[in-house]
């Protein structure tokens, strides 16, 4: 899988929206090991224990610190690089967040994708791009079938409903802009990818179970948690970060064929609920203690949300490596290496990539 992507990527040059996000660096760091020229476009990282700064992102890029919603500086950016490859990532991802800063949520994930899709029109050159999106684009149900592709998008919080637009938005580019037919004139191939719950090292974000986990194990606190019975698809970063990387390929040589939309998360059946997740963490870290405090009130969350991921295994030929037990294990030995050693944790995250592409 190196050798592959090195094949495709190597020399290239990638706009990497998000590139100090979680999901971001580690794209960012894949991406440097195979050897492409990478601009990011971010917002500053929050922490120095941030991922991006574990791993020295400003020494793996050309980092533009700024807005999505600074339209002018998006497209200059853009245009000045002439990139070969475009990965959205950025946004803002956080569910309960989304309550507090819905109209913000709006602008960021929905016109921040105007913004970036504004600039590629003014590129004079073939250019491959793959937009980011999230398993909670689709009108869910809480049912037990998992969702494909052409389900129905929805969303019932800000945040989901703002990714459900912003797919709006990418198709109604698609079918003006960047016309499937006229691909000839324009040169631009679009993709949306659509991943679900990911956990790795590094993620250091609220309100979120890994991060929490790994905040609680280590100060040897007891860990709440709100919904138990909560199943999530859990997938390490690495999967959805290397799918995004085979379609941006796929792209590149067959246009006409992967400009579409696919899910990227585990089987159906290796999903897992929330509390099964968690002793499965606390068994990785040795040690540890959780408490179910099951809150009246709180903003709605999706109980149940599964991918169907049969058309990126059966287009791509893409399928996940890992199951979810080894993706806890995988994910809680970062955070103990970090715990320990923090100043190696550079070093062991590029392993953990090497040893993924190599398995």
């Amino acid at each position: 899988m190196f050798e592959q992507l090195k094949t495709i990527y190597g020399g290239k040059k990638i706009f990497l929206t998000g590139h100090t996000g979680f999901k971001g660096s580690w794209m960012l760091k894949l991406l440097s090991l195979i050897g492409a020229e990478i601009k990011g476009y971010a917002l500053e990282p929050k922490s120095e224990d941030d991922l991006y700064n574990l791993i020295k992102g400003d020494t793996l890029c050309k980092s533009v610190i700024d807005d999505l919603r600074d339209r002018s500086r998006l497209k200059d950016e853009i245009v000045e690089f002439q990139p070969d490859f475009v990965f959205h990532l950025a946004a803002q991802p956080l569910v309960r967040l989304s309550y507090e800063m819905p109209s913000e949520t709006f602008e960021v994930n929905v016109i921040g994708t105007a913004n970036l899709l504004d600039g590629i029109k003014l590129l004079k050159k073939k250019c491959s791009v793959v937009l980011i999106t999230t398993d909670k684009v689709y009108h869910n149900n809480e049912w037990v079938y998992p969702y494909r592709e052409e389900d129905r998008l929805g969303g019932y919080d800000p945040y989901s409903a703002s990714k459900a637009c912003a797919e709006l938005v990418i198709d109604s580019y698609k079918n003006s802009f960047f016309n499937v037919k006229d691909y000839a004139s324009h040169g631009k191939a679009l993709a949306v990818g659509r991943a679900g719950n990911v956990i790795g090292g590094g993620d250091w974000s609220a309100d979120r179970l890994i991060p929490d986990i790994a905040r609680g194990l280590n100060a040897n606190h007891t860990i709440i948690i709100r919904n138990p019975e909560s199943v999530r698809p859990w997938q390490h970063v690495l999967e959805p970060v290397v799918a995004y990387l085979i379609l941006g390929g796929k792209l590149q040589s067959e246009p006409q064929t992967f400009n579409e939309a696919y899910n990227f998360g585990p089987y159906g059946s290796d999903a897992l609920p929330v509390e099964e997740m968690l002793k499965l963490a606390i068994n990785c870290w040795g040690s540890g203690s959780y408490e179910v405090q099951k809150t009246v009130g709180q903003p709605h969350e999706a109980g149940l949300l599964k991918l169907d991921i049969s058309k990126a295994v059966s287009q791509l030929n893409w399928y996940p490596k890992l199951d979810a037990k080894t993706a806890v294990e995988m994910t809680m030995k970062w955070y103990l290496e970090f715990s320990k050693k923090k100043e190696s944790i550079n070093a062991f995250t590029e392993l953990q990539i090497i040893e993924y592409l190599n398995a």
